[in-house]
């Protein structure tokens, strides 16, 4: 899920895991380190009189991921799979001392899955609040709903679905001699601006792309690059449902 300004675009965005009733009730927001300050202030204005308690847990709990799309040991925490897709397998919040004890693989090891399999992540492939839903495959990846009530910035997600708009998105690419560019390089070809590239790892990376221009450079026979690195579409993931360049 995720919060937007009127105009749409994302502020903040998180997984919502629901805690059992055994174990307290209620729900965890599962979300980047650094957004959980301005996300706090959010809550706490919409909040008015409910009767609901906010608080920020960053200072006792923690967030692990399975690195191999598999599972995690039962007992590791609040274990849940990533709602995104069934591939990056289990997430489990835990406390935050003996966090360490649990972790045998890198965060490095987490990111270069997560950018095989084409997700996105928030501030790395992404900017908080110059982004729509769309361009950060939240349509595709479960991260909204069409069918519940008014949120803020609902009317242009709505008319970018209904009216098929939503011309630039993040897809996975892969760059020439296994090398990676800079984060947030430019993309272009033919002398016209694609995107920028966002996170990469091992010759991969995702990159947010105007398609249509993708469509005409291709069509063109013209050369993809960024920071002086060819490039070219990787397949087209599984749950990607738009029309692919």
């Amino acid at each position: 899920g995720g919060l937007l300004t009127p105009q749409g675009k994302i502020i903040g965005d998180f997984l919502v895991v629901a805690v059992p009733d055994a174990e307290g009730g209620g729900f965890l927001l599962d979300m980047p380190l650094l957004q959980i300050p301005d996300l706090m202030k959010k809550l706490k204005l919409y909040k008015l009189r409910a009767k609901v308690a906010l608080d920020d847990l960053s200072e006792r709990a923690t967030v692990i991921a399975a690195t191999d799309g598999g599972r995690l040991p039962a007992d590791a925490g609040l274990v849940y799979a990533d709602p995104r897709l069934p591939e990056l397998g289990e997430r489990a919040i835990v406390d935050l001392d003996g966090a360490d004890e649990l972790v045998d693989a890198s965060m490095d090891d987490y990111h270069a899955r997560r950018i095989g399999l084409g997700i996105p992540d928030g501030g790395r492939d992404f900017l908080y609040g110059d982004t729509f839903p769309h361009e950060a495959l939240f349509d595709q990846l479960g991260g909204v709903s069409f069918r519940k009530g008014c949120y803020i910035g609902q009317e242009v997600v709505s008319r970018m679905q209904h009216r098929g708009t939503a011309r630039s998105r993040i897809v996975p690419v892969v760059f020439s001699e296994g090398l990676n560019p800079d984060d947030g390089v430019e993309a272009s070809a033919g002398g016209k601006t694609l995107g920028r590239v966002g996170s990469c790892a091992d010759g991969r990376g995702l990159a947010l792309l105007r398609l249509d221009r993708v469509a005409d450079a291709l069509a063109a026979g013209h050369e993809m690059d960024a920071g002086g690195l060819a490039f070219t579409l990787a397949p087209k993931p599984s749950f990607i449902r738009f029309p692919y360049p």
